[in-house]
């Protein structure tokens, strides 16, 4: 695949903190970004699914990490309920 150098204006405390992440996970602010870009749809379908109601509870998730000898790569199914209070707004890019 071909890649491009795009230009992006970053203040200075996002440059200083996605350099420290980069020495921490020992890899590159560039691909750091490029991950972050990627993950972006993802991300959004899940904010998305969110304010439709779909919640996993903590007792599920608890469950479900408590079952990791088994397989990890079956989440719990998102349990539908209303928004209750403490629940964040996570609209808008703010997650």
């Amino acid at each position: 695949m071909a890649t491009v150098q795009p230009s992006v204006r970053i203040d200075a405390e996002l440059k200083r903190s996605l350099e420290e992440e980069a020495k921490r996970e020992r890899h590159s602010a560039s691909s750091l970004a490029v991950e972050a870009i990627e993950a972006l749809p993802h991300g959004r379908a899940a904010v998305e699914e969110a304010d439709r109601g779909a919640f996993i509870s903590r007792d599920a998730m608890d469950e479900w990490v408590s079952s990791w000898d088994g397989d990890p790569d079956t989440p719990p199914e998102p349990e539908r309920r209303p928004r209750q209070n403490g629940d964040r707004e996570l609209t808008g890019g703010n997650w």
